[in-house]
């Protein structure tokens, strides 16, 4: 199978995300670097959970008002996306605003099952996760209008950390039960 050039640049960029994520899991796991303890009470793992959405949820927060400050200074796109066609900039800024709004409700339902689930030791992967969350999203963010490959990178930095944590903790509630 050839490849084009797009999808070999996305490819790479996926790969480099994913190697990302990977690092990012083993090195919460095995190394610990936030000192998390054994017996780490629940109100603790839960507060790093929601420490950790919040910086999250800034990215959601300034796709919505890049969005809404768009829509409000273009009269073209004043009535939203429901009651007008749309010019490109708006359609890029919902299309940027989508895919954050998929990732940001992705990761809020993987931390949280992690910081419940998961050894408390292990509970160092989740802060690593929302900084990877926000440098992949910035990535997303430049990236985006130069095509597939210039914003795979921070796709993946944002999609593959939380997918992975999901997959250790399905393999975890399948184990244990």
């Amino acid at each position: 199978m050839n490849l084009t050039h797009k999808q070999r640049g996305t490819a790479l960029g996926m790969l480099i995300g994913f190697v990302s994520a990977l690092a990012v899991i083993i090195l919460g796991v095995r190394l610990n670097p936030l000192d998390f303890d054994t017996s780490v009470e629940i109100i603790e793992r839960l507060r790093v959970a929601t420490a950790s959405m919040v910086l999250v949820c800034v990215f959601l927060v300034f796709s919505i008002g890049r969005l809404a400050r768009h829509r409000f200074f273009t009269p073209d796109d004043i009535d939203g996306a429901g009651l007008t066609e749309g010019t490109v900039k708006a359609k890029l800024l919902q299309a940027l605003l989508q895919n954050t709004l998929e990732q940001t409700m992705l990761a809020i339902l993987v931390y949280s099952s992690w910081a419940l689930l998961m050894p408390g030791t292990w509970l160092s992967v989740i802060p690593l996760a929302a900084l990877s969350f926000a440098i992949g999203r910035i990535l997303f963010f430049f990236g985006y209008t130069s095509g597939a490959p210039s914003r795979a990178t921070g796709f993946a930095l944002t999609f593959y950390p939380s997918a992975l944590m999901l997959l250790c903790v399905i393999y975890r509630v399948v184990t244990t039960l």
